[in-house]
């Protein structure tokens, strides 16, 4: 069985950044693609939430995820929940054991910042699977060949899941760089060779050298990620969500959520079951 990537956006919105990129992704990671549509949820599926159901709406929405299906050029098959989110993604998740979850950044430009927070708090919590978050608009859609690793300076585990990050180097040729961004009145000095141990010992990386480590002060951890990721000139940002981060008002002010909330670029979420 090929690896999968469950997908989760509005799948009938006029212009789909996550769909069209995880189709991209999905080629050379011979994966092949679960849409999964959630039914009642007012921020992946805005106009179906907003309208009552009716057998023939549902005719007509079965009909254009068909249809979407078949404007794919990779294997792809649609999954219709009537749970909502947490349950239809576990449900999900237990069934295919996806490679990874790829996520539209819900929501508009007018939607509550904190409901995209709530939305990738939820999905880390209760399927703790490395989860890519695409934004909406303001990129354009291309494969990844520099990825960007931000780190706090501690050590991490990745479990199961730590080899995902090699498989998209390999698949698309793509170099990796770390960022470990401190503040400017932080006494610690650099830890290049430390860093390269613990993301060595992590299992993320086997080829890290102390050249690839990039040590910054900015006053804003979250605001260094992204011009970091900016002044590298990475297409995708990597990020560790420690599991006693997503406790909700920890998370809601973590620097997973701002950069999330902030980014242009597509954000590889690896959960730690630290």
């Amino acid at each position: 069985m090929s690896a999968s990537l469950v997908v989760l956006t509005d799948f009938l919105a006029v212009s789909n950044c996550a769909l069209s990129y995880a189709a991209t992704l999905a080629v050379p990671l011979h994966a092949h693609l679960v849409l999964l549509h959630l039914r009642h949820d007012g921020l992946l599926s805005p106009e179906e939430y907003s309208r009552q159901h009716s057998p023939q709406g549902e005719k007509q929405l079965e009909q254009a995820l068909g249809k979407l299906v078949n404007t794919l050029a990779v294997p792809a098959e649609v999954e219709i929940s009537e749970e909502f989110l947490p349950d239809a993604v576990t449900d999900t998740v237990h069934h295919h054991h996806p490679l990874m979850l790829v996520l539209g950044r819900p929501g508009t430009a007018t939607s509550p910042t904190e409901l995209i927070s709530v939305t990738v708090m939820d999905l880390l919590r209760t399927a703790p699977y490395p989860l890519l978050i695409v934004p909406t608009m303001g990129w354009e859609v291309q494969p990844p060949t520099h990825l960007l690793l931000a780190v706090d300076g501690q050590e991490f585990t990745l479990g199961t899941h730590a080899g995902v990050v090699e498989k998209l180097r390999a698949a698309f040729g793509a170099r990796l760089s770390v960022a470990h961004i401190t503040s400017p009145t932080d006494p610690q000095p650099p830890m290049s060779r430390e860093t390269v141990w613990s993301v060595c010992a992590s299992g993320l990386a086997s080829d890290l050298t102390s050249a690839d480590v990039h040590e910054l002060k900015y006053p804003s951890v979250a605001e260094g990620i992204l011009q970091a990721g900016t002044e590298l000139r990475a297409d995708m940002l990597v990020l560790i969500a420690r599991r006693h981060s997503l406790l909700g008002s920890l998370f809601h002010r973590s620097v997973t959520a701002q950069v999330i909330r902030d980014s242009m670029l597509p954000i590889l979420v690896l959960p730690s079951p630290d």
